[in-house]
This record gives C-alpha cells, structure tokens and sequence, in this order.
C-alpha cells in the first residue's frame, strides 16, 4: 500500500464550532489548510444534523469559498511522527501522512458517564449519544424518551428527539430550581431569547428539576427508570432513557503529542498555545462552554498562529470565559449522583468488571492487571474517567495507535 503524503502550512483537528471558525480565519489570510475530522461531516455534533444544523451553514459557505483547504474528513488519527507529522486513516485501509509546521487542536468534548444499576441495559444510551444516532438516522418516532442528568445537553437532544418524533415523557435535571431560575437571568439576552425558544418548542415535555436517575428498570432491556427528588421515589416507563451528565474535554491527541493537561483541560498560554511550541488549541477540548467559546477560541487560536494581535478579540473572550463559568457553577453535579453505583454495577462494560471488583485494587494499573479493567475495544475510554471520578485513580496511559485502525496501515510502502 503506498501512504498518501500531503504538506500544509497548518493542519486543524476537529471540524465542530472552534474548528471551522479556525479553518475560516486561517483561509482569509491565505494560510494552506489541512483539515482532520473523524466524522464524514463537518459541524461536531452541535451541528451536524438536526434542528441546530442551520446555524453552523453560512460559516461552512464561507470556508467553502476559501482556497487553499484540503478537507480529510472521515479520517482517524493513529500516531503522531514528532509534533507536527500525523499518521491517519480513512477507515478502507488507505493510510495517510499529514505534516505542516503548525498544528491546531480542536478536538472537543465527549459525554460524561457516570455508572447507576442497569445503565448498561439495552435502549440505555448517553444523552449525547442518543442525539448522534436519531441525526444519524436511528429509528425513534414513537418511543416513550426520558432525559435525565444536567445540563442543557438535556434540552438540545430533546429538541432533536422530537424533530424525530419521540414521545418525550420527561426531563429530569438534578439542578436545582433557584439555580436554574439563577442562572437564566444572567444570560446575555441573545442566549437567554435562544433558551426561552427551545424551551418552547418543548413545552409540552414536562422538566423537572432537582430531580435525578437512581436505577434502571427492566429485564432483557430498559423498561422504566427509578427517580428521585430527595424525599421520594417513583418509576417513570420509557423505551429509552438518555442519561448526560455532562461533557468532558477530548485531551487524547494533546495527551499523544506531549502537551500538558491542567483540570483534565489542555493548558493553554494566553496566545492560545500549548505547552508544545507550534501547537494551539480551542474549543471544548480546554474547558466545556458552549458554542460561543468555542467560536471565538477557534478564530483567536488561527489567529495568534497567524502572528495576529488578538487584542481585538479578547473582549468577546472575557464574555465567553464568564459563560462557562457561570455553566459550571449553575450545573455542578449534586455528590449523590457519585454515589448510585454498588458493588454490582458494571464500571467496565467491554470486560464485565463491576465496581466491587476493582474496588480491593489500589490504582488503575493494578486494578488493569488483575481484572482487564480498560482493556477491551474502548481501551478505557468510559472506564478511565469514570474510575478516576469514583475511586480517584490516575487512569489510562495513552499509546500508539490512539485508535483502532487496519494492519494495512502499519505495513510499508
């Protein structure tokens, strides 16, 4: 097989909100652009597919009508050859090398899990996750749909469901109530008028807040979830129940390439640079805060490997940073949902190993060794970051090939 080798001044990863806007920056001032993204679409999951897919269109018209760009889309990264010089695949065998002397990081988040009994049933699925399959084409119309968890991951993916024709039953948020009430009022008015019309559109949902998943129902599949307020139980029916917790940054490329992770974010100078000279990052990837952040950290990270004063993008930064800040504050997890998992409850769901297994075990390593723990087709993927979250161990030791990829791809030219 011979390897397709191509050269840019720049390669971006990732081709959700933060990468476009970067892509876009980078092709107005006439910069060569490689562009990686590992879904045959561009827009992440916030806009690929679904209700919100209009909002990312006339940005996409808009690098479309650039020169210069090399689109890999479809393509997954498996090694990195030094810091500037990616092997990828293209899921048929065909390997390709990409190199560029600067490289930008817009990687993303990915749903965070956190273990309850029967969360491993059948018709059980992240939040986010049920959301990629119906914009994917999964057949839901029609099925009984509980949300539950925080967030407004919750609203979004309800608003995609009933595009799709769910019978939404409920969605439960652990928030608080005053929290919520709280944080609505100190949105600046354009999101605040965004919320107030997705909320809209799903008034005929009931929300319920303070409220939260403690166990799933059924038998060869979900047939009810098990929710609390603090003071009672009851059993809400469902075909499916999307749990979403949350988000987490995407640092495993960062993590490959040597940079440094700060509060499980990639750390960040005030150029946007990594720890790694000549590679940037922007988006999700170094701090969950919605689209917004990631807009402006796209453009400013093209931006500042441009050589570009980023003076004048610093104050839609600020805003930014105080959106995600309030986020994290009206959203943090109540210590209760850290601990539905018992000892039964499956942590590793490619190797069976439930919570009382790895408990006797005192890091993740030993714990690997004796109950292969994280190594199964994820390779620790959900695992990794859910035993750090419960047992507080240090998971998951990054190597080669950062995903799974064909033989093919490792035999000479």
């Amino acid at each position: 097989m011979k390897t397709r080798r191509l050269t840019a001044d720049a390669i971006v990863l990732g081709a959700g909100p933060a990468g476009m806007a970067a892509v876009q920056r980078l092709l107005e001032s006439k910069v060569s652009v490689i562009w990686v993204d590992n879904q045959a679409r561009p827009g992440g999951q916030i806009w690929r597919g679904g209700p919100q897919a209009a909002s990312g269109a006339a940005l996409l018209r808009r690098i479309d009508a650039g020169t210069g760009l090399t689109k890999l889309h479809g393509h997954e990264l498996i090694a990195a050859d030094g810091k500037q010089s990616l092997l990828l695949h293209d899921g048929q065998g065909q390997r390709v090398e990409v190199s560029a002397p600067k490289l930008l990081l817009a990687t993303g988040a990915s749903e965070r899990h956190l273990p309850l009994p029967g969360w491993t049933l059948p018709g059980v699925h992240g939040a986010g996750g049920l959301q990629a399959l119906v914009k994917g084409g999964w057949p839901i119309a029609g099925q009984q749909v509980v949300l539950a968890g925080s967030g407004p991951l919750l609203l979004a993916s309800a608003a995609t469901l009933q595009a799709a024709g769910a019978r939404l039953q409920l969605i439960a948020e652990q928030a608080a109530l005053a929290t919520l009430i709280r944080f609505t009022l100190q949105l600046p008015l354009r999101q605040a008028a965004q919320a107030a019309a997705l909320r809209l559109q799903l008034r005929a949902t009931p929300y319920r807040s303070g409220c939260w998943p403690v166990r799933v129902l059924g038998r060869e599949r979900v047939q009810a979830v098990l929710l609390t307020d603090g003071q009672r139980e009851w059993e809400q029916p469902c075909d499916a129940l999307g749990l979403g917790f949350g988000l987490r940054p995407n640092t495993e490329v960062a993590e490959l390439l040597g940079c440094q992770i700060s509060a499980g974010a990639v750390a960040l100078d005030d150029q946007l640079q990594t720890t790694q000279h000549g590679i940037y990052a922007a988006g999700e990837c170094t701090g969950i805060g919605g689209v917004g952040k990631a807009l402006i950290e796209g453009e400013m990270a093209a931006a500042s490997l441009l050589g570009q004063d980023l003076a004048p993008l610093r104050s839609r930064q600020r805003n930014a940073q105080k959106f995600a800040k309030r986020l994290a504050a009206a959203f943090t997890l109540r210590p209760e949902l850290f601990k539905l998992a018992d000892a039964q409850t499956l942590i590793c769901r490619c190797e069976d190993v439930s919570l009382g297994a790895l408990k006797p075990h005192p890091d993740w390593r030993e714990a690997k060794l004796q109950t292969r723990c994280g190594m199964g087709a994820c390779q620790g993927r959900i695992c990794g970051p859910i035993s750090t979250e419960l047992l507080g161990w240090q998971a998951r030791g990054l190597r080669e090939p950062l995903s799974p990829a064909p033989v093919s791809c490792w035999l000479p030219d």
